[in-house]
Order: C-alpha cells, then sequence, then structure tokens
C-alpha cells in the first residue's frame, strides 16, 4: 500500500514539473513573437501588398493571350502612328478615373504601376525618337522611384528572395499622369485579307507644376502585348449615362474608344510632325492628310461602285418623269410630221370646171 502511494507521488511530481515546463516554454515562444513583431508587421504589409496586388497568370489566360495576338509580320503594308492621348477629355475619361484606388477599381496607371512593382511586367527606358524592347535596356525600379520623387519603403530580402519595394497606393502618382503615348501599326494582311489597328506600345507621362509652368515627362515604355492578360478583367464605366461597366480596358483600346492627335508618324528621317510643321495650323493640316491617307487606303483594297452612276432617287425620278415627257413630245412631233408628209402626198383636188352651156335646142 505504501508502495502503492509512493508511485503516486512520482507520477504526480512529473505531470506539474512538465506543465510548469510547457508553461515556461509558452511564455518564451511569446516574448519571442513579441519582439519580432516590428519585422513581422513589415513582412505582412510586403505580403498583403502581394497579395491585394495583380492576380497571376493561368494558363487559360496565357493561352488566350496568345490566341489574341495580332501578328503583322505577315503584313503586306503597314504605317506606324504615333498618337498622344489626353486625359482631360471626356472621351478619354475611363483611363483615368478613379484617380486613387476605390471599392477595388483603379485606372490604367495604378495597374500598370502595381505590375512593375511587383515584378510582374518589364518597363522599358524611354528613349526621344525610338523605342528599345531589349534586355539592355529595363528600367530599374529603385531608379525609376527616386527620379520621379515616388515614395517606397524598401525591405530586404531573405535567402533567395531580392529586395521588395513597398508603395502605399495613396503614393502612386496616377493622378499626375494625365496623358499617354500610344504606338499603334495600321496595317494589311494579304493572306487572311485583313485591314486592322495593332496597338504596339503605350507611354504613360507624368505633369508636374513647376516655377516655369506645367512639365511633362514621359516615364517609361510597356509593350502592349504585356499587360493586356491583366486590363482584360478590369471593367471599366465608359459613359456618364450608362453606369453599367460593360467595357474592359482592352475593349477600350481594342474598339479604339479612345480619342488622340498624332504627332509622328514612322518615317526615314525618324521626324515627328512638329520638325517639319512650324505652326499649329500646319500641324493640324498634316493631322488631317494622314487621318485622310489611312481612310483613302482601306477604301482602296475594296471594290468601289462608280459614284458618278449612282443616282440620287429623286433625281432618277424627275429625270424619268422628264425622259416622259420627251418622249411625248417626240411622238407627238413625230406624229405632226407624219401627217405634214400624208397631207402632202394626197392627191390634189380637181379644179372647178367652167359651166356647160347646154346644147339642147332652143326654140
Amino acid at each position: 500500500m505504501k508502495r502503492f502511494y509512493y508511485i503516486l507521488a512520482i507520477a504526480s511530481a512529473l505531470f506539474f514539473t512538465a506543465t510548469s515546463m510547457q508553461a515556461q516554454e509558452e511564455s518564451e515562444n511569446t516574448q519571442q513573437r513579441a519582439r519580432r513583431t516590428p519585422q513581422a508587421s513589415r513582412g505582412e504589409r510586403a505580403n498583403d501588398k502581394k497579395d491585394t496586388g495583380m492576380p497571376e497568370l493561368t494558363v487559360r489566360a496565357q493561352d488566350m493571350n496568345e490566341r489574341m495576338t495580332q501578328e503583322v509580320g505577315n503584313a503586306r503594308w503597314m504605317r506606324v502612328i504615333y498618337r498622344q492621348i489626353d486625359l482631360m477629355k471626356e472621351k478619354n475619361a475611363p483611363l483615368y478615373y478613379p484617380v486613387t484606388p476605390m471599392n477595388g477599381q483603379m485606372n490604367l496607371f495604378s495597374i500598370i504601376f502595381s505590375l512593375i512593382s511587383e515584378g510582374k511586367i518589364d518597363a522599358y527606358q524611354y528613349e526621344d525618337g525610338y523605342e528599345d524592347f531589349s534586355e539592355g535596356n529595363k528600367i530599374d525600379l529603385k531608379k525609376m522611384l527616386d527620379s520621379f520623387g515616388i515614395y517606397y519603403e524598401e525591405i530586404a530580402g531573405q535567402g533567395n528572395q531580392g529586395t521588395t519595394f513597398v508603395i502605399n497606393e495613396s503614393d502612386i502618382p496616377s493622378e499626375y499622369v494625365r496623358s499617354y503615348y500610344v504606338k499603334e501599326a495600321w496595317y494589311f494582311d494579304q493572306n487572311n485579307s485583313v485591314f486592322d489597328v495593332k496597338t504596339l506600345a503605350i507611354c504613360p507621362i507624368m505633369t508636374t507644376s513647376g516655377d516655369v509652368g506645367e512639365l511633362t515627362m514621359p516615364m517609361f515604355w510597356i509593350p502592349y502585348e504585356n499587360i493586356r492578360p491583366y486590363i482584360n478583367t478590369a471593367f471599366i464605366m465608359t459613359s456618364n449615362i450608362n453606369n453599367a461597366m460593360t467595357f474592359t480596358l482592352d475593349d477600350y483600346f481594342r474598339r479604339r474608344m479612345f480619342e488622340g492627335d498624332i504627332f509622328k508618324t514612322q518615317n526615314l528621317m525618324n521626324l515627328p510632325l512638329q520638325a517639319y510643321c512650324p505652326t499649329p495650323d500646319s500641324i493640324k493640316k498634316e493631322q488631317d492628310r494622314i487621318e485622310g491617307q489611312l481612310v483613302a487606303f482601306e477604301k482602296s483594297l475594296w471594290f468601289q461602285p462608280d459614284t458618278t452612276q449612282v443616282e440620287d432617287p429623286k433625281a432618277a425620278k424627275k429625270a424619268s418623269k422628264a425622259s416622259a415627257r420627251g418622249q411625248r413630245g417626240a411622238t407627238t412631233e413625230k406624229a405632226k410630221e407624219t401627217k405634214e408628209k400624208t397631207i402632202k402626198t394626197k392627191a390634189p383636188k380637181a379644179e372647178k370646171s367652167s359651166p356647160v352651156r347646154s346644147v339642147r335646142r332652143r326654140r
């Protein structure tokens, strides 16, 4: 019996010892977590940024993007046009609003900036006069943020992870991006009998106010094919009357719902319009001339009826009436001529003979 109580006492002592050691370990773990709280919060902020950013592309989205890619390599005729889209115009406002992300909606620059900061797409340096989309011309994110005065938080990576740049949504300068350069190709594919327009690249332009007035700074070039899979699901409102979001940003570019002015065409001397059009009126005339050339080339591809032979229905009706009147008049004149001929060809009437004296004998 005494042996039983002895064993019970030893078991109780071991139980309380194990409980106390477990409590001590939990306390130490709690203290360690408390000491790591500042670093964990920044890491969580970085993770939250990635989680709330643009989604990763699925295999289906990548396949759809490849199928929707317009091939211009087989084009027998192509003309490259550069346009400037002013977001302050009402027709281009869907690319500008909302200025800051709201209810899960972002404007075009916010989407582009998020994709670049998360490393999902590459941007290329803006070169005056040409575009270079090679590996050596990619922009450095840190240098770009510093050159445009964008606030960010730099978090050193651990292990194989690189440096992470955390930018608050309020620090994205989407408010100052008020215009875009758009590079597009008008082309005719003879193999498929297609005349179409392809957006090649876009360049956001930041506008800032200084002592000398407004200063415009092109930021970088982005191939349109790189961002299309992401903006293909970004729905926008395109009308103040109809608030239903029935179009995406990709639809906005593919359907050419924007309004842009030509400032350059690809030419042998690589000159913009301003280089050989010194006045605003001459620039406007040159823009209209280029637009007319594009329309005229498209019309020349297909059979067009001879407009000189196409009669207005009203004019045709009047002409038919005049023709009918002319025919009736001609018939009347012909009848008159025939009657005159008939009258002329009739035998003349016998002249009246002199009175004949009677030969009867007179008594």
